[in-house]
């Protein structure tokens, strides 16, 4: 058959960390690769005893075709947990909140759009755009995020910025109070609508980040959030919360996508989620990823002493953001990590304009304190070598430049 594809079809890509996991599921391989939450916070027995509820009290009901716009009283749930007043008329349930960025790719974007990301921004964000065909453009940005001068220089004409103020990915970073409250205000006097995604938001370490940018003008921002990262990413249950004007074709796109979120999965969280069961969970993730990123960063300081690596210390969430010597790539280090039993995310998919080839992105949560210490320690071996590698290829370049 001669199948041609649509010209957005031609621009998909696959998505690099996909195609790193087969990777990590080579024996022996230590992945730091993916943003996998680990198992061990799964809720096994709350969902157990949550799923066999369901079914005796409104199974029928929790089988069925359901709402597009979601399990009422998950809906209703989700407003009561978000920090600013919030009508759950205004909260769509999304099968993940990737689902979520795909709505509003599609509502709000067309061929040729200028879309405002941070540099880097999240992989997947710039994936679900894709399709549209819409122009990424990178704005400036700093260990808190987007710079404000850039935001308001490369504001005119474009449809949304899309940010996430809340450990990053891939960085890691947060932005400050003073910067939120500057980024608020500048897009609002600019009529910049802000899509705000903070997947990572309840996942801090010693304190909780600022308000979320949405709390500050909530008709100017539409707010994505994730059961996936608190509960279990298998459940692909996500929200986001619009401003009633735009709300009903987000919705309208939900119904063309899938109808509705399955609503068995939704009644089940909701049934977990009564009596306030996060708030009694959520801490147990937070110490569990507080110690593996404390036992990453150790471990970091020990191996890359000494050889120009450069990493920083989020605050709460997922990743860690490294950066190699000069003259590093971390694509091509790669192959070397994993031929020592690591695998790691190179920087440069992260980017919508020029990228850092010597950037790389660590996940410090899937794996053990002491995978992580073994998988640093293979890691830092692959950088020795790979500094030797450029060293001695150096000395050959000049020996070859030099007069006989």
């Amino acid at each position: 058959m001669n199948w041609k594809l649509a010209a957005r079809a031609e621009k998909m890509n696959p998505s690099v960390i996909r195609e790193i996991l087969k990777v990590t599921e080579r024996p022996g391989i230590i992945s730091l690769a993916g943003g996998l939450p680990s198992p061990k916070t799964f809720p096994v027995s709350a969902f157990a005893e949550a799923c066999a509820e369901v079914l005796h009290k409104d199974g029928r009901a929790a089988l069925q075709y359901a709402a597009s716009e979601g399990y009422a009283p998950l809906r209703e749930a989700v407003a009561a947990m978000l920090p600013w007043p919030v009508d759950p008329a205004q909260v769509l349930i999304t099968t993940g909140s990737q689902q979520g960025l795909d709505l509003i790719a599609k509502v709000l974007l067309d061929p040729g759009s200028r879309v405002l990301v941070e540099t880097p921004t999240y992989l997947g964000a710039l994936q679900a755009f894709s399709p549209m065909e819409p122009e990424p453009v990178s704005v400036a940005s700093d260990d808190q995020g987007v710079l404000v001068d850039d935001l308001v220089a490369k504001s005119k004409d474009a449809r949304f910025v899309y940010l996430l103020p809340n450990f990053q990915n891939p960085t890691g970073r947060t932005m400050a109070e003073e910067r939120r409250a500057a980024v608020s205000a500048a897009a609002a006097k600019a009529g910049l609508p802000i899509v705000e995604d903070n997947p990572y938001g309840d996942l801090w370490f010693d304190e909780a980040p600022p308000l979320p940018l949405t709390a500050r003008n909530p008709d100017g921002c539409i707010y994505l959030g994730s059961f996936s990262k608190v509960l279990a990413p298998g459940l692909r249950l996500g929200f986001l919360v619009a401003p009633k004007a735009i709300f009903p074709k987000l919705l309208q796109a939900k119904q063309a996508a899938d109808l509705h979120s399955p609503g068995f999965n939704q009644r089940m969280v909701a049934e977990v989620m009564k009596d306030g069961f996060l708030d009694r969970h959520v801490p147990t993730i937070r110490a569990l990823y507080k110690r593996q990123r404390d036992a990453m960063l150790a471990a970091l300081a020990r191996e890359m002493k000494g050889l120009g690596v450069e990493f920083n210390k989020p605050a709460g969430g997922m990743f860690l953001w490294v950066r190699l010597p000069e003259g590093m790539d971390a694509a091509a280090l790669l192959p070397k990590a994993v031929e020592r039993g690591v695998a790691f995310v190179p920087g440069a998919p992260f980017y919508a304009g020029a990228s850092d080839a010597r950037a790389l992105r660590l996940s410090f949560v899937t794996a053990s304190v002491e995978e992580i210490d073994t998988a640093i320690t293979a890691l830092g071996e692959a950088v020795r070598e790979q500094l030797a590698h450029n060293a001695a290829a150096e000395v050959e370049r000049q020996l070859a430049a030099s007069p006989v």
